[in-house]
């Protein structure tokens, strides 16, 4: 998928002090950030989410959001103050049931001010109260917030949350999630996991949805609007809802035809992957104007553009393949990017392979040989690309061909062995890519440092496999280009926001 091009994090200012009352002064503030390098603003220091309970109201005409978010957290310091990542206008916190004071500071920063200082180690709830219009904010001169002709989404990635719901915004801190959003009877509310129950009232619908399983704030999604819903089930059990926008014209049939393949490609990628991860799949299309895609955590958002050029069940593979490589095992900083992105992509190569339209190699072989060695291709690190470089096509391509590198030193069985027992190692948890280097190493028997190290963190052209050479001399020519090929570019768009 995705959107950033720049970054902007990195840019924000640190909150601004506020008094500390007398009772907190034996605690400290938690930091404005979580630490990560690229966007240094992102996320907050001092406290763990566990679970949020968010409790909304949307006006689809107006595009009017009101909202009480319940946050469980435990503490990791004494606690004088800390921030919530967040934009809309806040009327009331509370911490522990007592009135909290409240501030805005930087870009995005909700700074919260309780009573008294949160003892390390302690398990406190945060309420907060809130409403605005989504559609009017923006920070860093940007939104993610996507206002529809009926109503609204919230997908974007690396940040989406602080549209809609109060946060602590970084992939370390994953929670659990029950979202009850009351819309206009006759309009839907999506979001993640497993719809609970469904209750009307004087015109207006309450939908519960359930997240079960970890999930980063990233993931998190809301869609409002007028849908159309298809239900079923997998062949290994898993319920699917997919949703269509009932305004999105000459895309619709592309668009269904694509995603209601949503549970054949899972149970797929199971074979590769492992048991599919969580309780519920699934696929939305709103009407947006947008061009990505985004893995939101079992249910993935897809703009209709995807599908402008027809069916594509290559961008489904790819969203799918994440909820194995970024939402089962998520990174442990953006930089990791490539342990997200890079097996996507592969798994897209796989899918090709299974249509019969070009195999994984030749794939390989093809953008290999399209990028010459003096293509700007080559001086992005799809293991550290830096912010500006984060969805780099590179990133995917780049990052796919050092998979299947690590396929050819490997061979097929050890190879798959590590594709499928790696998101077991750090089953809803996070990682980085020296972590991936260490499991494939222990997997395998091998030293991978220097294949990794020339595939993933040399801005330059790494030399050609012996697999690779091989299948070049046989052939008289540049490497055809594969039947599949048109199709996966045509996913590029999934990172182009």
């Amino acid at each position: 998928m995705h959107r950033r091009l720049t970054a902007p994090g990195a840019l924000a200012a640190a909150s601004v002090l506020l008094a500390i009352p007398a009772s907190a002064a034996s605690g400290s503030p938690g930091a404005p950030g979580i630490g990560d390098p690229y966007y240094p603003a992102y996320g907050n220091g001092g406290y763990d989410v566990s679970h949020y309970d968010l409790r909304l109201k949307y006006r689809p005409a107006t595009d009017e959001l009101e909202g009480t978010a319940t946050i469980l957290a435990k503490t990791t310091q004494d606690l004088s103050r800390f921030d919530l990542d967040f934009l809309l206008d806040v009327s009331e916190v509370r911490v522990d049931g007592a009135v909290a004071a409240f501030a805005t500071s930087g870009e995005h920063e909700l700074v919260v001010t309780p009573k008294k200082t949160l003892a390390e180690g302690a398990q406190v709830t945060v309420v907060v109260r809130y409403r605005g219009v989504p559609s009017s904010k923006q920070a860093y001169g940007f939104t993610s917030w996507h206002r529809t002709p009926d109503g609204g989404v919230g997908a974007n990635e690396p940040e989406a949350a602080w549209w809609w719901f109060p946060s602590n915004d970084h992939p370390l801190d994953k929670a659990t999630y029950d979202v009850s959003v009351q819309v206009p009877d006759g309009t839907q509310a999506l979001s993640n996991g497993t719809l609970q129950s469904t209750s009307s009232r004087a015109g207006w619908t309450r939908f519960n949805w359930r997240s079960g399983k970890p999930q980063a704030t990233y993931l998190a999604t809301l869609a409002v609007g007028r849908f159309d819903l298809t239900t079923g089930t997998t062949e290994s059990g898993i319920p699917v809802v997919n949703a269509y926008s009932r305004d999105l014209g000459d895309n619709a049939g592309a668009a269904r035809a694509s995603v209601e393949r949503t549970g054949e490609i899972a149970d797929w990628l199971s074979g590769y992957l492992g048991p599919y991860p969580f309780d519920a799949l699934g696929g939305y299309v709103p009407n947006t104007n947008t061009g990505y895609a985004l893995e939101t955590q079992t249910r993935p958002f897809y703009s209709p553009r995807q599908f402008a050029g027809g069916s594509n069940t290559s961008v489904v593979v790819h969203e799918l393949a994440h909820q194995w490589y970024g939402d089962f095992v998520s990174v442990a900083g953006w930089k990791d990017i490539w342990l997200n992105e890079g097996f996507a992509r592969y798994a897209q190569w796989l899918w090709s392979e299974h249509e019969d339209e070009g195999t994984a190699r030749e794939i390989a072989d093809y953008v290999y040989a399209s990028h010459p060695a003096d293509d700007a291709f080559w001086t992005v690190k799809p293991g550290d690309p830096g912010p500006e470089n984060q969805f780099d096509i590179a990133v995917y391509d780049r990052g796919a061909l050092a998979v299947q590198a690590l396929r050819d030193e490997l061979g097929d069985e050890a190879f798959f062995a590590v594709l499928k027992g790696w998101p077991r190692e750090h089953a809803y948890g996070n990682a980085t890519v020296s972590d991936f280097v260490r499991y494939a190493e222990r997997v395998s028997g091998r030293q991978l440092g220097a294949l990794f190290d020339a595939w993933l963190f040399q801005p330059s052209k790494p030399a050609a496999s012996a697999a690779r050479t091989a299948a070049a001399a046989k052939a008289a020519a540049a490497p055809a280009q594969p039947k599949s090929w048109k199709k996966i570019a045509a996913t590029n768009d999934v990172h182009a926001h």
